[in-house]
C-alpha cells in the first residue's frame, strides 16, 4: 500500500508544546477526535512530539507519552488515517529560541542525540506499516548557516534508512521550513521515499494579527485587509513614525498571485529532485477578522490544489484551529473544506511513497 496523503491537520499541544500530563494530556486528543477527522474527509494527521515529552533529562523514556503515541497511531490506522510522527522540539533546538540556545548545530553531542532519538523512535515504530506511518526529521530547523542543517540532517536520516529502507521520511528546509530557503536546501537525493516540506504563514501582519508571542510585529492593533497591503494607507499614516517605518517594510501588497510567487523556490526544487511537496503548516490566527481568514484560506488552498501539493493546516484545535475549544467548527473548517466534506478514497494525492 502506498503512503498517499492529500489533506490533513496537526494534532498540536498534545505531545508537544504543552505542560499537560495525565488525564489533561489524554483529553487533548481522543479516539473520538480521530474518528471525527476521518469522517469529514481528512486522510492524514501530523503528530508533533517533543524530546522533553518522550524522554526525561537523563534520556530515560517517559512511558505514558510513548503509550499515548502508540494509542494515537492505533486510532489513526483503525480509521484509515495516515500519520506522520514529527520530532517537533529538541532540548537542543527550539524554532523560536535565540541562536545561542540552538546548540544542535554547534554541539556534536546534541547532533548525536538527535540521531539517537530517531534510532529509538524507529525501534519503537518500525513494525507499523510503511503505508500508514511516516517520519518527519525535525520541525522548522533554524540554522544561521544553511549548510549546518544540510549537514546535521544526514545522521538521523541515515539512522532511519539503515533500519527502515522503505519508510517515508519528510524533510523541510532551513529557517522555519520557508519556501524562500529552498535554493540552499540540500536533502538526500534519489530516494523514492522522501517528501519535501514547507510552511506558509505570509504575510505575518495577516496570519499572526495580535498574536501574543510574536513581539513587535503583533503590537499593531489597527485595521487590516486582504487582499492588498495588509495595513490600509490611512491606518499606516496614523501610526507613530518609528512604528510606521517598521510596519511599512512588512506591508507589501498580498494576494493569491503573491502566494503563487512565494512558493516557487520549493516547487522548483521538488521538480528538479522529482520529490513530492507537503505544506504541513499554514494558517491564520483566530483574532484575524473572519472574512479575511476565509479569503486567505480559500486562496491558499486554491494554490496548493493547483500544484497537487498535499497539506496539513495548523492546527486541529487551537488558536488556528479547525475546531474551537468547545469542539465547534470554525471558519477554518468552512474555508478549507466547504461543502466538500465527504470521505475521499484513500490514495488520491500526488504525495506518495511506496510501502506495505
Amino acid at each position: 500500500m502506498p503512503f498517499a496523503i492529500r489533506r490533513g491537520t496537526n494534532i498540536s499541544h498534545w505531545l508537544s508544546q504543552s505542560n499537560a500530563r495525565g488525564d489533561e494530556r489524554r483529553r487533548r486528543f481522543t479516539r473520538e477526535d480521530a474518528q471525527r477527522l476521518a469522517d469529514v474527509g481528512f486522510d492524514h494527521l501530523r503528530l508533533p512530539v517533543d524530546e522533553e515529552q518522550l524522554w526525561n533529562p537523563e534520556g530515560k523514556r517517559e512511558t505514558e507519552a510513548w503509550d499515548l503515541l502508540q494509542e494515537g497511531l492505533d486510532w489513526c490506522q483503525a480509521d484509515g488515517l495516515r500519520a506522520i510522527v514529527d520530532l517537533h522540539i529538541l532540548r537542543s533546538h527550539h524554532f523560536n529560541a535565540d541562536a545561542e540556545r540552538r546548540t544542535l548545530f554547534s554541539d556534536p553531542a546534541a547532533a548525536a542525540r538527535f540521531a539517537e532519538s530517531w534510532r529509538e523512535l524507529s525501534r519503537e515504530l518500525r513494525e507499523r506499516p510503511t503505508g500508514f506511518v511516516a517520519y518527519e526529521l525535525l520541525n522548522e530547523p533554524v540554522a544561521e548557516d544553511p549548510a549546518d542543517w544540510n549537514r546535521v540532517l544526514r545522521e538521523p536520516y541515515r539512522a532511519i534508512r539503515e533500519a527502515e529502507p522503505d519508510r517515508v521520511i519528510a524533510i523541510g528546509s532551513n529557517r522555519w521550513n520557508s519556501a524562500s530557503t529552498y535554493p540552499d536546501f540540500d536533502p538526500p537525493a534519489n530516494d523514492p521515499h522522501v517528501i519535501l516540506v514547507f510552511h506558509f504563514y505570509e504575510p505575518m501582519l495577516i496570519t499572526h494579527y495580535t498574536a501574543p508571542w510574536c513581539k513587535r510585529l503583533c503590537e499593531y492593533r489597527g485595521p487590516i485587509q486582504y487582499p492588498g497591503p495588509p495595513v490600509p494607507a490611512e491606518a499606516l499614516a496614523a501610526l507613530d513614525p518609528d512604528f510606521r517605518s517598521f510596519i511599512r517594510d512588512l506591508n507589501e501588497p498580498f494576494d493569491i498571485g503573491a502566494m503563487e510567487r512565494k512558493i516557487q523556490p520549493a516547487l522548483k526544487k521538488a521538480s528538479e529532485m522529482k520529490y513530492p511537496l507537503w505544506c504541513n503548516e499554514f494558517g491564520v490566527y483566530e483574532k484575524t477578522p473572519d472574512p479575511i481568514r476565509r479569503a486567505w484560506y480559500r486562496d491558499f488552498r486554491t494554490v496548493l490544489d493547483r500544484h497537487g501539493i498535499a497539506w496539513a493546516n495548523w492546527d486541529f484545535r487551537g488558536g488556528f484551529g479547525l475546531f474551537d475549544k468547545n469542539n465547534r467548527p470554525t471558519v477554518v473548517m468552512e474555508a478549507l473544506l466547504g461543502g466538500d466534506t465527504a470521505p475521499h478514497q484513500r490514495g488520491e494525492s500526488s504525495t506518495r511513497g511506496s510501502g506495505s
